[in-house]
């Protein structure tokens, strides 16, 4: 927590909290279905009505999300893809009012960096359940992210993904976007982190994470955590295919060094190429540019997780199974 700001907590009382869905109408196959769901379940809870926004190809989820927050809502549900979320981030950060993200995209990265459930009842129920935990939230000229931002190689494969593939096949589809790019020549980066020197790399993608999630679940950067007040940046340098395989290999392995990429950390992170590249926020590409300017913007995020006495804990559960193996173990020696 920052020094010196207050915790804050998100509206509501003792009864149920006055919420807005912001959904995508182009993700959801039945949206009277999903509508009914929703309605349906807030209300056996004891929560008022929603108000229903839908998005639009000129404003994805951030128009509607300020409307919502002019009505004086408690919550907002953001039901669509990464973008969908992005967009509502957009309005919320440093409000009081809490995101709850029902996936209905392809990626759906900052469900899947935080464990939330892409089945429908399972999100309601979290929300409803009203447990909350405050995010760094990394801000881009104005524009903000949860999970990443970047320049280079991951903005090429996620142009050379068609919505098409990502319907039919999922994840996977961005696979065959990035093998369209690998043999494609890096760029030149001088990527300032903080007030230290600038550090000058021939890198095919340099990431900006709040967290360190993929898709597919591969876990790229180990230590980004989305509430520590840290960037973590990743420089990927790869030169053939030969590096891009060893690269991907140690990262699906997860074990020690991973080849051909740089980890650096700060709060400010400054990347300038010598040419114009293509760049992504949150798996959304926004304008090429050669720069890329990023900040951290600590604890300003309310986002509806589940209860801590509800969410697994797989450690925990193994080491009770250890110890049930040993008892049973005994209990054999013993007869």
């Amino acid at each position: 927590m920052d020094a010196g700001r207050p915790e804050r907590r998100p509206a509501g009382g003792d009864g149920g909290l006055r919420s807005a869905v912001v959904v995508n109408p182009v993700k959801v196959a039945d949206l009277a279905a999903l509508r009914r769901t929703v309605d349906e379940t807030l209300t056996a809870a004891g929560w008022p009505q929603p108000l229903w926004f839908q998005t639009t190809v000129e404003d994805p989820g951030r128009g509607q999300t300020e409307r919502a927050l002019q009505a004086g809502v408690d919550l907002v549900f953001a039901c669509g893809g990464d973008g969908t979320v992005m967009s509502c981030v957009s309005a919320l950060v440093g409000t009081d009012v809490a995101l709850a993200v029902l996936p209905q995209g392809t990626g759906n990265l900052l469900a899947a960096n935080l464990g939330l459930s892409t089945d429908l009842a399972a999100g309601l129920q979290v929300a409803v359940e009203r447990g909350r935990r405050l995010l760094d939230v990394g801000e881009v000229d104005g524009h903000y992210f949860t999970v990443m931002a970047g320049m280079g190689f991951d903005a090429q494969m996620l142009a050379a993904t068609s919505e098409t593939t990502k319907a039919r096949i999922g994840w996977p589809a961005y696979v065959v976007g990035a093998a369209r790019h690998l043999r494609d020549r890096p760029m030149r980066v001088s990527i300032r982190v903080d007030d230290r020197p600038p550090v000058r790399r021939r890198a095919r993608s340099v990431l900006v994470a709040n967290v360190g999630r993929l898709q597919g679940g591969i876990r790229l950067l180990t230590e980004a955590e989305p509430d520590d007040g840290w960037l973590d940046v990743a420089v990927l340098t790869p030169r053939n295919l030969r590096h891009w395989l060893e690269l991907g290999w140690a990262v699906i392995r997860r074990r020690g060094r991973v080849p051909r990429m740089e980890v650096l950390r700060g709060r400010r992170v400054v990347i300038t190429a010598t040419r114009t590249q293509p760049r992504e926020l949150d798996g959304d590409l926004i304008a090429p540019g050669r720069r890329l300017r990023a900040v951290i913007r600590p604890r300003a995020l309310w986002l509806c997780v589940p209860q801590p006495e509800r969410a697994p804990d797989l450690a925990v559960d193994a080491e009770a199974a250890a110890e049930r193996g040993e008892q049973l173990v005994e209990e054999a020696r013993r007869e």
